[in-house]
């Protein structure tokens, strides 16, 4: 039997996405052979981020800098915005290096199942930052579920006032798909939104 401590370590880390008991003992009797060196890393670093860790006020990402520092860094545009649901959106849109604008977070979507509204989110500021100029593009990158649709057509409207263009990310078939293993949604929307060929 493992010590308290050494369980409440392997309990904390089995509630981490991903990780169910079996992987977070592995882990933990992992970092207890290599106490020395992953351990204190592992540690240091937690420690650093638990310490600095904020929320940037202009976008919304998660950082240890406020602005963070996508807002902060000169070498985006300034004139594209894209509108996602929450930070690991964010992220995983930066990671692929395509867009090279900026990005406003959510804080979810709308559902009226789950109760959020519009000002539970942070609508108001990204009108807010449209309304205060500079930006030509906002590029609407919810998630293709119903709430996701209903936030980017909720957003799309109360933009129309603004001289700005509106656009969405495009949703379809994926790269290497078969058409026998997709849903009837992800179907009908790469058939409403075919293109020519050539």
């Amino acid at each position: 039997m493992a010590s308290q401590e050494i369980e409440a370590l392997t309990q904390a880390l089995s509630r981490l996405p991903g990780l169910g008991p079996r992987s977070a003992r592995r882990a933990v009797l992992w970092l207890i052979k290599r106490r020395e060196t992953s351990l204190v890393q592992l540690l240091g670093a937690l420690d650093a981020v638990r310490e600095g860790l904020v929320e940037c006020a202009t976008c919304g990402n998660v950082d240890t800098s406020n602005p963070c520092g996508i807002c902060a860094d000169p070498r985006r545009d300034t004139r594209a915005l894209c509108v996602v649901e929450d930070v690991a959106d964010l992220w995983a849109l930066d990671r692929a290096r395509l867009f090279t604008g900026r990005y406003h977070v959510l804080g979810g979507r709308l559902s009226a199942l789950e109760g959020v509204r519009p000002e539970d989110l942070t609508i108001a500021a990204l009108i807010g930052r449209v309304a205060a100029g500079g930006i030509d593009e906002v590029v609407l990158a919810m998630n293709a579920t119903l709430e996701g649709q209903t936030t980017a057509h909720y957003i799309a409207e109360r933009l129309e006032a603004y001289p700005v263009r509106i656009t969405q990310l495009a949703h379809g078939l994926p790269v290497g798909g078969e058409l026998d293993y997709l849903d009837e949604g992800t179907l009908a929307q790469a058939l409403r939104a075919r293109r020519p060929v050539g």
